[in-house]
């Protein structure tokens, strides 16, 4: 018969934090630093923490630790106490600060540097006592946060799972590969740009993730676009600066750079030929409502989607279908 371990009285927090760090570093040196912590001091957790659950948590190795298969199990419960534990402060927070609140995001890289910073405009001015949570990554990083609790939604790009999972996914606008270029470009003062046109300019590109960097290829295959020649940047910053002050043009998805278009300094190139919609919006775990602070978000974000495609820079996406709104404007007029 096994024996008990009690872990209800036994485990203490400091113990679930110290594996969570571990796991987050896979490297004792490393989370005894993010904890504040001596290694010797985070090494004496673990081992009380591996003594309490009578069994080995990480293995050691020259390059640092990996989980065992024990070990992950305890992450992922040490994960979820800690997350219920920051939601229940949260809680307690917002009822003794009516409209205060926390909504912890997880957000793909085009959508934290193309449409947050709108939304969240938005939702500062009409929830100004509302604090966010940020966490930036890959699909596959963020959907175990948004499992475990850490996160309560994602925002970006909607790619269909390789088998169902246990996440709802409502799309809300599309993204499609566009060419940019600055309002004074030329481009824009030809009646038909045609494949000959866009040749003429040389391309400065995103450094993006696997996904969309594929996509950015096959877009410009269909176009007949060398890259070869082309300047590459994960810099946004730098992209900007190059579209703004030179004849350089991008292809990227559109609303990577949604600020400039809504501000009308940056305008999209009608393409020759037809772009695939890429359909984005939230994922969320079934079950599990939103807190009012992440409910206040998304209105935000819907708001903020409805805007963009009322100046004709994205289209929404109602009832499983892409809705047009003046998608005869070529160039998205600047805010009113």
């Amino acid at each position: 018969m096994a024996t008990r371990r009690y872990l209800d009285q036994r485990l203490r927090l400091n113990l679930l934090r110290a594996v969570d760090a571990i796991e987050t570093h896979r490297s004792l040196l490393k989370a005894s630093a993010a904890l504040g912590l001596s290694q010797p001091a985070l090494s004496k957790n673990l081992q009380e923490l591996e003594e309490t659950l009578q069994l080995r948590v990480f293995e050691r190795h020259s390059r640092g630790v990996t989980p065992t298969h024990a070990g992950a199990a305890v992450i992922g419960a040490a994960r979820r106490i800690l997350a219920e534990l920051r939601r229940l402060d949260e809680e307690l927070d917002l009822l003794s600060r009516p409209g205060g609140g926390t909504v912890a995001l997880g957000a793909l890289p085009v959508a934290a540097a193309g449409v947050l910073p709108g939304v969240l405009t938005l939702l500062k001015v009409s929830h100004p006592d509302l604090s966010v949570r940020l966490h930036q990554g890959r699909t596959e990083e963020l959907l175990p946060l948004l499992a475990s609790g850490e996160i309560d939604l994602i925002v970006g790009r909607l790619y269909a799972p390789p088998m169902p999972d246990g996440f709802e996914r409502e799309a809300l606008w599309t993204e499609p590969i566009s060419i940019l270029a600055r309002k004074e470009h030329p481009l824009f003062a030809v009646g038909r740009v045609t494949i000959d046109e866009l040749r003429r300019y040389d391309l400065v590109l995103p450094t993006v993730t696997q996904r969309v960097g594929q996509e950015i290829e096959m877009l410009l295959a269909a176009l007949g676009l060398a890259p070869t020649a082309s300047l590459r940047s994960s810099s946004y910053g730098f992209i900007r600066e190059m579209l703004h002050g030179t004849d350089l043009i991008s292809i990227m998805p559109r609303l990577m750079m949604a600020g400039d278009l809504v501000r009308g300094t940056l305008g999209i190139v009608p393409l020759p030929i037809a772009a695939p919609d890429r359909q984005a919006g939230l994922i969320m775990p079934r079950g599990r409502s939103l807190p009012p602070a992440g409910q206040a978000f998304v209105c935000c974000l819907r708001s903020y989607v409805a805007d963009l495609a009322e100046r004709g820079i994205a289209d929404t996406i109602t009832g499983g279908n892409s809705v047009r709104t003046r998608s005869n404007r070529t160039t998205p007029r600047g805010p009113n």
